[in-house]
């Protein structure tokens, strides 16, 4: 009967459904990042993961190869060798494999799409059409999350002079800084960026909306994973009337149907360790974000504080992110 034919059609439509499978490759699996995306993916029946013999994991024509016949590449490497993939992929004239790179190298590309989803309204919809996404840096995740709503919104005008604070777990500067960590070689705390030329900076000027890169005063502490990203402001910077519940509304109302973006309440004092300290490594290993506004009326001030996994939303899990919108997958799939 036509009940039982339309059962027996959604069941071949959830077969369909299950039974295709995805290849990815993930050029540089074993860095710091690649290591991430794989574990990520290793148990998603839908995803195929690729790889050549670890003896040719290096070489050229092998990696040209694996990339053709990939649906997705995920490059986790070097700014150089990521560019060497791109330019590969080009004049192969391969128009099907989505390319995600986790690197700095096309991050301020216009050819290639900026993949942090939350970014703006349209950006969702611009990673699940392209085939070129850049995956954003860690710290510049933050940034740009604690900013460009409140750029878009009025509320801060471009242009502004602002800085920037963060701190990031060890795990941030790949295998040799975490390997002098490990081995209780490091200083207990590392602050750097002090040529204020950072790589970061052209990405969190063009994506925050000011045009202008902020002063960028990054560190480094004895713990591995999760991160930390401040914002001061001074209530005199801002359009005229802003304070720090406008700048609440205003970010709560931006990522309201945000999937891993939470904006935490506005007294914030309940997220404090002991009342007093943010913790950085609270959302380790996931790909969620918390954003506070701590603010001070009289005071006429506030900071904005992003906290976040520097190996997780900072890069291997908004690169899965990335490839699940550009394969048509479920946002969260695995995440």
């Amino acid at each position: 009967d036509f009940f039982e034919m339309h059962y027996n059609f959604l069941l071949l439509l959830a077969f369909a459904h299950t039974a295709t499978s995805f290849k990815v490759f993930i050029d540089g699996s074993a860095g710091t990042t690649g290591l991430q995306v794989r574990d990520r993916l290793k148990n998603r029946p839908e995803i195929t993961l690729i790889d050549p013999p670890d003896s040719m994991r290096k070489d050229e024509s092998t990696r040209k190869e694996f990339m053709l016949k990939s649906d997705v590449t995920i490059l986790c490497l070097p700014d150089s060798a990521s560019s060497d993939s791109a330019r590969w992929l080009t004049e192969s004239g391969d128009t099907n494999t989505v390319l995600i790179d986790a690197s700095t190298a096309f991050r301020v590309d216009p050819d290639f799409t900026y993949g942090f989803a939350e970014l703006c309204e349209g950006q969702r919809e611009a990673i699940k059409n392209s085939k070129r996404i850049s995956n954003p840096g860690c710290y510049p995740t933050g940034f740009i999350a604690l900013t460009r709503p409140l750029v878009s919104g009025g509320l801060l005008p471009e242009g502004s002079a602002l800085t920037v604070n963060a701190i990031s777990g060890y795990s941030g500067g790949g295998k040799q800084l975490m390997e002098i960590h490990e081995a209780g070689e490091a200083e207990p705390w590392g602050a750097y960026g002090f040529n204020l030329a950072h790589k970061h900076l052209p990405e969190m000027s063009l994506y925050s909306k000011l045009g202008k890169a902020p002063i960028f005063q990054p560190q480094v502490g004895s713990f591995p994973q999760g991160m930390v990203v401040s914002v001061p402001l001074h209530y005199g910077s801002l359009a005229e009337g802003v304070t720090g519940e406008k700048i609440w509304k205003e970010l709560k109302g931006w990522y309201k149907d945000s999937k891993f973006v939470k904006v935490m309440e506005l007294e914030s004092g309940e997220y404090l360790e002991r009342g007093a300290f943010l913790r950085p490594d609270t959302l380790m290993n996931t790909n969620k974000m918390e954003l506070f506004v701590f603010a001070n009326d009289s005071a006429q001030q506030c900071v904005l504080c992003a906290r976040l996994d520097n190996l997780g939303k900072g890069a291997s899990g908004a690169a899965v992110q990335n490839m699940n919108l550009a394969l048509g997958l479920d946002e969260d799939a695995g995440l």
